[in-house]
């Protein structure tokens, strides 16, 4: 029985069959060679993409990102993430390259082909045993952490959670208390006088100047449950906004008025960036030395704890070396008791924990 060998001669540029009898009578032009995929050499350089220009990313929606083009003072352009980039992480706040038309034009499409190191980074995971981070927002240098004195009632859990994500994260936390005019601020203030924070009051008859001079000049991110009036404050801080306000419901639970993250410019300079108000705030990603290195005074210290040690004190950690710094006057006790109330928090055991 004969086999057949399908080849392709080279001056007659078709395919005929030849017997195995034959096959030695053929030379290399003969042979018809399907290249494989990994045949053809790839080169690693990539361009240098020396004409890109800079921007910050704000805002993201459906595979396509605003970028505010630096050189020209805020102008926005859409851009799509260059396919050298992969799967690269993009989000608000982050620092990138742009290349091809950055006219801004309707239609017009630019190409992100650099992602810069961030600076700071604000992660948060559903819940404590979700694995997966959710990056919020990039390279913000202060978050501002938006609570309401009542309508709804302060969820200091949530705060706490907020103040832990900061830290770890490298922003500088800011207290705001939203709604003065419907409930006294002193107990909040009291809570949270150790750690020495940035507190602004606001209500809703007056404007938020103490606020905005706060901001101005800077990068910041705002967090809150909904109906606490983050966007409300934003509305007021950035007039051109034009942010959604929703009521607070009658289970005292605030509606979702902010459904994407966004940045918007400051009239006197700088950025806020507004959050989809969130019910809860997972610290899957947040060890406890990420707390302690926010206090600078226990950070040396909490090297001499043993292995493992969550710095929690009695009964957790009875060898924690936290409470001999605490006694010997190397820091104060409400520095301590703050500091461990975070790490409460953190770790889902503070009996007010609301996440």
């Amino acid at each position: 029985m004969q086999r057949w060998i399908r080849t392709r001669r080279a001056t007659e540029g078709r395919d005929y069959p030849v017997s195995r009898r034959d096959w030695r009578k053929l030379d290399e032009s003969d042979v018809r060679v399907r290249p494989g995929k990994g045949s053809r050499p790839r080169s690693k350089r990539r361009p240098e993409h020396s004409d890109a220009v800079s921007a910050m990313v704000t805002g993201v929606d459906r595979g396509r990102w605003t970028c505010a083009l630096e050189a020209t003072h805020g102008r926005e352009v859409i851009a799509m993430r260059a396919r050298e980039l992969g799967r690269t992480p993009i989000v608000v706040g982050d620092q990138v390259d742009l290349v091809g038309d950055t006219s801004g034009r309707p239609d017009s499409l630019a190409r992100i082909v650099r992602v810069h190191p961030r600076t700071s980074v604000l992660r948060r995971t559903a819940d404590d045993d979700d694995p997966y981070e959710r990056v919020v927002v990039a390279n913000a240098e202060r978050l501002l952490i938006v609570t309401a004195l009542a309508d709804p009632p302060p969820r200091t859990g949530f705060v706490d959670r907020c103040l832990v994500a900061a830290y770890a994260g490298g922003l500088e936390p800011v207290l705001c208390f939203t709604k003065s005019d419907l409930a006294d601020a002193e107990e909040l203030i009291a809570r949270y006088a150790e750690l020495e924070l940035p507190i602004e009051i606001t209500r809703f008859d007056q404007e938020p100047a103490s606020l905005a001079g706060e901001l101005a000049g800077r990068v910041t991110a705002l967090v809150g449950h909904s109906g606490v009036g983050k966007s409300t404050l934003v509305n007021r801080l950035v007039p051109d906004a034009v942010l959604a306000t929703g009521e607070v419901s009658a289970v005292g639970k605030g509606r979702h008025t902010s459904v994407a993250a966004v940045a918007l410019p400051l009239p006197a300079g700088g950025w806020v960036i507004d959050t989809p108000g969130i019910r809860s705030f997972g610290l899957a990603h947040v060890t406890p030395d990420d707390i302690v290195s926010a206090f600078p005074e226990f950070a040396e210290a909490a090297e001499e704890c043993p292995s493992g040690c969550g710095h929690l004190g009695e009964p957790a950690d009875p060898d924690c070396a936290l409470d001999e710094l605490a006694g010997t006057g190397g820091a104060t006790a409400g520095r301590l008791t703050s500091l461990r109330r975070l790490l409460a928090s953190r770790a889902g055991l503070d009996e007010h924990a609301d996440r």
